[in-house]
């Protein structure tokens, strides 16, 4: 689905988003990525959702967004709560939902003006 996000300058506007996955600033990504407000783009180590552990969300803590939007594949899943240990003792929010409402989600929040963080899962 191609999305009309108001990119302000500077972010990273997610463009578009489909199954496969993710146009950010014109690059096509199609490995999970994590999409930060503000910086680069970078590919998301975490390549299925039962092999995630607290070392991937630790890798999202470092960023230091007020909010982790979770995008789990096509549907919706709950990352174990083990996992979130570096979130939570950072003060950081988390939410996740299925890929495509993460997508929409985290655009929404970013024209808003909101440090927010997509990490967005895509398994092949």
């Amino acid at each position: 689905m191609k999305l009309h996000a108001e990119r302000i300058e500077g972010t990273n506007a997610i463009a578009r988003h489909g199954k496969d996955g993710v146009v950010v600033n014109g690059i096509t990504h199609t490995t999970s990525v994590v999409v930060p407000w503000r910086g680069t783009v970078t590919t998301w180590s975490a390549q299925r959702f039962e092999l995630l552990s607290a070392d991937h969300f630790a890798e999202l803590a470092a960023h230091e967004p007020e909010l982790v939007i979770f995008g789990s594949g096509q549907k919706m899943r709950f990352a174990p709560p083990s996992c979130l240990r570096a979130l939570i003792e950072k003060g950081i929010g988390f939410e996740s939902m299925d890929t495509a409402a993460a997508c929409r989600t985290y655009n929404v929040l970013l024209a808003e003006g909101r440090a927010v963080l997509a990490a967005l899962l895509f398994e092949h």
